[in-house]
């Protein structure tokens, strides 16, 4: 770890110690309550303070380094676009690794894998280099922050004074200072003081990483013994042939579409879907491993032993590419039949990212793989952002309706359990259906900075169709409902809550009409 490990930074400066406190400050008031377009406020004065620590080290940001950077803000784009907690946090998880790449511009495979960590090594640090750094200028000179702090301070007490006299003189104005400001009241001063201390902590951390970053490229492993062109291209070459006869069986799948489903004895669409992505997942990974160890013990001695390599893993490269074609068609026969869900859409996103990684390795086999590690790192985030702002849940609420309109069946217990995103597409259900699936998806209360667009827009369509008041929970869960003293409703209510085998209610598909031509209408009231 010698060598790469960080130099001794830069006294902290003025500059980065007051992005430090504006982030804790921003930390303490608006986390807690959800995330929206909070992270992002928080998210920029720490790459100030980044900036700041970077600059007073005698670091120049390379133009690369800047990308990086704009790369992990732009993740933090999903939070505030969508509702959904699982793209969000992998929005989250994702943005890490550009910010990190960023602070300390790796590289190698190993930087680009381990850089994340170098974030952690500085948190011991990065307090007492903090502290220093108050502790300099609170004893006088000409770096002394006392005459800015009583500055901020007397500035605080002015804006309480006057905005509560005015907020009492006034209520629309009351109103107006109540949807801007947080409500810090005493019960949730701990709660936020901690929040504030943990920011700060995090942001001191990313600063010192950018004034001392590890050398994390130093521990990339050399290049292996060259192997003879037989002993390394007979186990690949064996290798392709047994990849060409499973992309022969596979073909099937591409040309005959269900029928070769259907054909199979006992063979379900879960487990022949199941099957692909397995597939895709261990062919993909073990391709990634083939690669690494046959580069490294490639024969290198001449232009022959270049175009050996090259058409050897070029070859199975391609064929994996197959196999990543057949199991999203296997996938796609799938979700045809049974719908769209959360898992089911999330498998195609990993089965078509990893058809990607796939195409940058045949690239850099072209090119050269200098670029690989940040290529691969860079598509991933790109392929998160992609995820998050398509709004994944709204997709899946879309694709069940879509495929109920032409005959299939409707789990609404399931799409009743989406997030805030699926609301414009289920307030196109007719009722009673449109106000039980709406009722169990709460969208509560939040402040501005921690309501995401989505939110906002499933707030506006509940307020300007309200929900009916209705029994539901039959419904969902497939429960017999209680008998109606509305003989046709009873019939209605019989009709839709009958329980289903598989739990959850499976609306029958609708007829020749609409989408509920089959069923009798319930009169008003």
């Amino acid at each position: 770890m010698d060598k790469v490990r960080a130099a001794p930074p830069a006294p902290v400066g003025t500059a980065t110690l007051v992005a430090a406190a504006v982030t804790g400050l921003l930390g303490g008031l608006l986390l807690g309550e959800g995330l929206a377009v909070n992270a992002l406020l928080i998210a920029l004065p720490l790459a100030a303070a980044a900036w700041f620590a970077a600059r007073r080290a005698g670091r120049r940001p390379r133009l690369s380094s800047l990308a990086w950077g704009a790369g992990g803000l732009a993740l933090l784009a999903v939070p505030v676009w969508s509702d959904a907690e699982w793209p969000t946090l992998l929005a989250l998880l994702a943005a890490v690794g550009p910010g990190a790449l960023a602070l300390h511009g790796c590289r190698s495979w190993a930087g680009v894998l381990l850089a994340p960590f170098g974030l952690v090594t500085s948190v011991r640090r990065a307090f007492g280099w903090g502290w220093r750094g108050v502790r300099e200028r609170a004893s006088g000179g000409d770096k002394d922050l006392a005459p800015l702090m009583r500055s901020v301070l007397v500035a605080v007490i002015l804006l309480l004074v006057f905005g509560g006299l005015f907020a009492t003189a006034d209520q629309a104005f009351a109103d107006l200072l109540g949807s801007l400001v947080p409500d810090v009241g005493a019960s949730g001063a701990p709660w936020r003081i901690a929040l504030a201390v943990l920011v700060t902590g995090g942001t001191l951390a990313v600063a010192h990483t950018a004034a001392a970053p590890t050398r994390w490229d130093g521990l990339g492993p050399g290049p292996g013994r060259a192997r003879g062109r037989v002993e390394w291209a007979l186990p690949l070459v064996l290798l392709d042939l047994l990849f060409a006869a499973f992309v022969a069986v596979q073909a099937a799948v591409l040309l005959r579409g269900d029928d070769a489903v259907r054909a199979g004895d006992g063979l379900t669409y879960a487990a022949y879907a199941r099957e692909g992505f397995w597939q895709l997942l261990f062919a993909t990974v073990l391709t990634l491993a083939v690669i690494t160890v046959a580069v490294r013990v490639a024969p290198r001695s001449g232009p022959r032993d270049t175009v050996l390599v090259r058409a050897v893993l070029g070859v199975l490269c391609l064929l994996t590419l197959v196999v990543v074609a057949s199991a999203v068609r296997r996938m796609d026969l799938y979700m045809g039949e049974y719908g769209l869900t959360r898992l089911r859409l999330s498998v195609v996103a990993m089965e078509l990212w990893l058809g990607v990684v796939v195409l940058l390795i045949l690239a850099a086999g072209v090119l050269g793989t200098r670029l690989l590690p940040r290529a691969v790192l860079a598509s991933g985030a790109v392929a998160v952002l992609a995820f998050g702002l398509a709004s994944p849940d709204k997709l899946i609420a879309e694709s069940n309706l879509a495929a109920h309109r032409d005959g299939r069946t409707l789990d609404l217990g399931y799409l009743s359990g989406l997030s805030a995103d699926a609301v414009p597409a289920l307030d196109r259900l007719d009722e009673p259906l449109r106000s039980c699936a709406l009722r169990a998806i709460d969208v509560p209360a939040a402040p501005w900075y921690a309501t995401s667009l989505s939110q906002a827009r499933a707030r506006e369509i509940l307020a300007a169709r309200p929900l009916q008041a209705r029994p539901c929970h039959d419904m969902l869960t497939g429960d017999i409902s209680p008998p109606s003293a509305d003989p046709l409703g009873h019939a209605f209510a019989s009709a839709i809550n009958a329980p289903s085998p598989a739990g959850p209610l499976l609306l029958p598909a609708p007829g020749p009409g609409g989408p509920h031509a089959n069923s009798p209408t319930v009169p008003a009231g």
